[in-house]
């Protein structure tokens, strides 16, 4: 089902000892029929970060399409296939994290515990160590409610199996008129470091209006 979704987004960051930073952005998104997803992000607060703008085509059967427009630079660039696992402006979500990512690129089967306490639990493992890489994770598992399919969170193992990183889906909202729903509060926590990140959605617009030309790599720098 497609849906238009505008809205105003905090990103906080804080660190093992306390200090925390605050960054504000305007994210829009666009759902089609066909299972694309377009997402424009461009961050507001604070300075030093103001201007910065990405793009996200997420396909649902190949691979996705990042661009970002770094305004200290004045130019837009392609994201790589690799830069995919690293970090989502300096916080514990990476690039990959942004978008939904492409089932092709993993093989998938339900754990052993999976059915069991309301929960589907599912394993996704890169198809191979390139996607690996690119990813930035070894396997993650993720868990469902069984009822309404929404992600409850997301466990991720690093290359030594090690759980580095979780992300909890704390508060959802469901698409005005649609099926489906959107994600309004995440918080991901890096077991290692013990830095975490919290995506709040402050306002959310789920019937807005969004033309088809807003996700061109052009509008990034306007």
């Amino acid at each position: 089902m497609s849906g238009n979704i505008q809205s105003t987004v905090s990103l906080t960051i804080t660190e093992k000892n306390g200090a925390v930073r605050t960054r504000k952005l305007n994210m829009i998104t666009k759902s089609y029929d066909d299972g694309t997803i377009k997402r424009m992000v461009k961050f507001l607060d604070p300075a030093d970060v103001r201007g910065t703008a990405m793009l996200i085509i997420d396909n649902k059967n190949s691979q996705d399409d990042m661009w970002i427009y770094l305004p200290a630079l004045k130019r837009t660039r392609r994201i790589v296939s690799t830069e995919k696992g690293k970090s989502f402006m300096s916080s514990e979500f990476s690039n990959a994290d942004m978008s939904s990512g492409t089932n092709t690129d993993f093989r998938i089967r339900h754990m052993p515990e999976s059915g069991k306490a309301g929960s589907w639990v599912i394993e996704s493992i890169p198809v191979s160590n390139d996607k690996a890489d690119e990813y930035g994770f070894s396997r993650k598992i993720t868990y469902l409610e069984m009822g309404t399919l929404k992600t409850r969170k997301i466990d991720f193992y690093n290359f030594e199996d090690e759980l580095f990183k979780t992300i909890e889906i704390v508060a959802t909202q469901p698409i005005a008129g649609k099926e489906g729903y959107v994600m309004t509060d995440m918080f991901a926590k890096n077991h290692l470091n013990g830095r975490s990140s919290r995506v709040k959605f402050d306002e959310v617009n789920t019937s807005a209006t969004i033309p088809d030309n807003t996700f061109i790599a052009d509008n990034l720098s306007r």
